[in-house]
């Protein structure tokens, strides 16, 4: 049975301040909106799946971008709507380099044609062309073959000539793009906002982080044991799993570093998070950092015999880990790292003094964190600091 992780209370985002009125509407406007540049494309299906096997134009899954989350059905009710010339909606490209570009919206329908016409899955629970249930696109009839290969989807590249106004940024287009185009299907969710935001040394070392094997035995993910040299395979058990999923076992390694640094703890968790995530480390740092963070979770592994972070079982016998119990334990433990031995040899009196905790009405709030405030944060830090302390 999975372990269930109790992500906390929300991340409580801070509203945008409104901007004053401008006396003049006209020179506010010229100083303040950049202008898009773009254009669009149509692309047959055959084209789409040799551009996206070629890495060379289309790049599918940038390092940042969110896990496939389509399954089988649902990936072949889009092929259905192909082969009944239904609309659909635009793939939107980010021209990243020259003449390359990644997928800023669309991850979802490209992979399912490119896996489709690679014959890695089988048609199956179409609603309306139900004989064509259990067909694999070598097996297609020449018709249907035909009618996939003159299909094509439209294709809105926003190009880098992009023009950026006074205090905007390439980033600030990208991120007022991702925040329109993403209103509809599968909304992208916060880390996965901050990862197609932020791609660099330390997004790389936080994908790393979530592959040891400590994190996948702690967080009960389908370990990273395969080694299939294509970069667009998941593993289905990792599919179904909804930490890996929704990017949340990103958002926790993305905690730890954020919520180290006490200086960070202001504000909203969205604005330390997104501040953490805007970090620019180099790749000897990025290192360091990685091997920080294993140590720290392989200790607490061990203090914890195997079951560190763990709330008490549901009403269904599930167990559960508190993400807040989590972030609060890995940031406290780095502050006493020097007293590591010590705190070892304290095993059995700190479960202990944990299980306590636990177990006391009052405590237990300010270890779950519910409330992902500042103040509530440092609380549950300086209580774990405590426990730890004799």
């Amino acid at each position: 049975m999975a372990i269930e992780v109790d992500m906390g209370g929300p991340e409580d985002s801070v509203a945008a301040a409104t901007p004053s009125t401008p006396s003049n509407a006209d020179e506010f406007f010229a100083k303040n909106t950049f202008r898009m540049v773009y254009q669009t494309n149509n692309f047959f299906l055959p084209q789409l799946r040799e551009l996206i096997d070629s890495r060379e134009v289309i790049n599918l899954r940038p390092e940042y971008q969110r896990r496939l989350r389509w399954d089988t059905p649902k990936k072949s009710r889009f092929i259905e709507s192909l082969l009944l010339n239904v609309p659909v909606p635009p793939i939107f490209f980010y021209e990243s380099d020259a003449a390359r570009y990644e997928v800023m919206d669309g991850q979802q329908r490209l992979n399912a044609v490119r896996e489709f016409i690679n014959g890695e899955f089988a048609l199956s629970g179409l609603p309306i062309l139900t004989p064509l249930n259990g067909l694999r696109y070598s097996s297609c009839p020449p018709r249907i073959k035909r009618t996939l290969e003159r299909a094509s989807i439209s294709a809105i590249v926003l190009l880098l000539e992009s023009d950026a106004a006074e205090n905007v940024s390439l980033t600030d287009i990208r991120r007022f793009i991702f925040d329109r185009l993403n209103t509809g299907g599968m909304k992208l969710n916060s880390q996965e906002v901050r990862n197609a935001l932020n791609p660099g040394v330390l997004n790389k070392v936080v994908i790393d982080i979530t592959r040891l094997r400590v994190f996948t035995t702690v967080f009960d993910i389908p370990p990273y044991v395969e080694a299939d040299p294509n970069e667009y395979y998941e593993h289905p058990d990792r599919q179904k799993n909804r930490l890996y999923g929704s990017m949340g076992d990103c958002e926790l390694v993305l905690r730890y570093f954020a919520l180290r640094d006490e200086k960070n703890i202001r504000g909203s968790m969205k604005s330390m998070l997104d501040r953490m995530m805007a970090t620019t480390i180099t790749e000897d740092v990025g290192q360091k950092w990685k091997q920080n963070y294993e140590e720290r979770l392989a200790f607490l592994y061990e203090l914890f015999d195997h079951r560190p972070f763990r709330l008490r079982s549901d009403e269904n016998g599930r167990d559960r880990i508190s993400a807040a119990m989590y972030d609060a334990s890995m940031v406290a433990i780095d502050r006493c790292w020097k007293h590591r031995s010590r705190i070892r040899d304290d095993k059995d009196n700190i479960q202990k003094k944990m299980k306590t905790a636990a177990a006391d009405p009052g405590i237990l709030p300010i270890l779950t964190g519910q409330q992902n405030t500042a103040k509530g944060i440092r609380e549950r830090i300086d209580l774990m600091q405590q426990i730890l302390s004799r």
